[in-house]
């Protein structure tokens, strides 16, 4: 008797039990979905976000990985339009004063002391900030610098001056282009896109002398320092970089970098950690670094970019997408891509305590330099003329990003024969309707 009446006490206990579990007798689970870039340090959260899953069992992580510009593309409709399809946005320095002003972003608040908010370079926190609030947590980092083969310019004779100017890159580039070995001068962003060959090509008219707009937004693309940059860009792919440039953008160019093809590539910093590691890089042991070239302006803004994770106010599991944010920014997120990949391919650019650590600085010769490229990008600089809009390889107001994919297009066009002067008077034609039209000056 006493046996049955236990057996239904018990029966009677997993019935109540169960009428509280969500059907299917399983734990409910919390889904977010994590729209981010195709880049390298981005493929390896997603690889390792397994183990976030692990330590929050109620969370599930559907990812969406996109290219650069079909990425950008598509999260500017999601927020502008709050359909809520992603609860994280991987979006740039660029993107979050912007789309915070417009209340368009969770702000992050309340950190907790172990987060280490204060651990964060400045310039980054900076740039992801509206109003003394973070709008974004960062993943990575970058400046600029130039990458090249040591063993290339040894074989030529030539050594990489400290601070290389672009008449210098072009003489050197000439020197070490072997196209019959498929060995390529200089490696540079031609793909079409505000962020993609615009990123590269707005440093580079900067340090001509030139500027998007003057100090009334008067557009000053059809000019002859935007004339002179975008020539030398031109004629330094056409005559020493590799084949169809118009389709490399970061990505396609690391790969050749990586796999030996180019013996010179100016661009983000983040690739340095890529290129020096064996297990992505076919010319770990052969690679050197220098600053960004130089032109005959110096001292304006150069580079800076932050990858960075947000939240849409359009998210429902808005604390779900908190949870893993902070997990991917923290410190023991770099902490354990080091133990997963090695200390040379943590995530750069964000955190003092990374440069601060010895077993970084001994894995990555690079660190210290691109720790100073960093402090030192200083976006809010003046142009030779005065400008009235911040931004270092971009301009910080809404509609650059219109206007600078469609430059970009102009511009890629000269690598395929379009003439300069008549593809700067198309974009200075185009920029000058898209100004009137959003009402500048304001």
């Amino acid at each position: 008797m006493v046996k049955r009446r236990r057996g239904a006490l018990l029966a009677l206990w997993l019935a109540l039990w169960a009428a509280l579990l969500p059907a299917g007798g399983a734990r409910a689970q919390t889904t977010i979905t994590i729209a981010t870039v195709n880049n390298g340090d981005m493929v390896v959260m997603q690889r390792l976000a397994p183990q976030f899953e692990q330590q929050n069992p109620n969370i599930r992580l559907r990812w969406v990985v996109l290219e650069e510009n079909v990425l950008r593309q598509r999260l500017t409709t999601d927020i502008a339009t709050r359909s809520g399809q992603y609860d994280i946005l991987t979006i740039g320095n660029y993107e979050v004063p912007i789309w915070a002003r417009q209340g368009w972003l969770e702000p992050f608040e309340n950190l907790p002391a172990s987060y280490g908010v204060e651990d964060i370079l400045a310039p980054v926190r900076t740039g992801i900030s509206h109003d003394n609030k973070l709008y974004a947590l960062p993943f990575y980092a970058e400046s600029a610098m130039t990458y090249y083969r040591t063993d290339l310019l040894q074989r030529a004779g030539i050594t990489m001056p400290a601070n290389p100017t672009y008449a210098q890159i072009r003489e050197i580039a000439e020197k070490i282009t072997d196209k019959g070995n498929q060995t390529y001068g200089i490696c540079l962003r031609g793909k079409p896109g505000w962020g993609e060959n615009m990123g590269f090509v707005t440093p580079l008219v900067t340090a001509f002398g030139g500027q998007w707009f003057d100090g009334q937004w008067r557009t000053r693309i059809d000019t002859p320092e935007w004339r002179r940059a975008v020539g030398w860009y031109g004629d330094a792919l056409r005559q020493f970089g590799p084949p169809g440039a118009t389709s490399n953008g970061f990505n396609e160019n690391l790969a050749l970098f990586a796999g030996g093809r180019c013996g010179m590539w100016i661009d983000a910093t983040v690739a340095a950690g890529l290129l020096y590691d064996p297990k992505q890089s076919q010319v770990s042991d052969r690679v050197g670094f220098a600053p960004m070239p130089t032109g005959d302006f110096t001292g304006g803004p150069t580079w800076l970019w932050s990858w960075n994770l947000g939240i849409p106010v359009s998210s429902k599991q808005k604390e779900a997408a908190r949870a893993f944010v902070t997990w991917a920014t923290s410190r023991e997120y770099i902490q354990l891509v080091a133990r997963e990949n090695g200390w040379v391919a943590v995530p750069p650019g964000t955190r003092q305590s990374t440069y601060d650590n010895p077993e970084y600085q001994k894995a990555a010769p690079f660190a210290s330099f691109v720790l100073r490229a960093i402090n030192d990008a200083n976006p809010t600089a003046s142009t030779r003329e005065p400008r009235p809009y911040g931004g270092a390889q971009f301009v910080a107001i809404p509609e650059f990003q219109g206007i600078g994919t469609q430059v970009g297009q102009t511009v890629a066009a000269t690598l395929t024969g379009q003439n300069i002067d008549q593809a700067l008077r198309s974009a200075q034609s185009a920029t000058e309707r898209a100004m009137r039209q959003a009402g500048y000056p304001k």
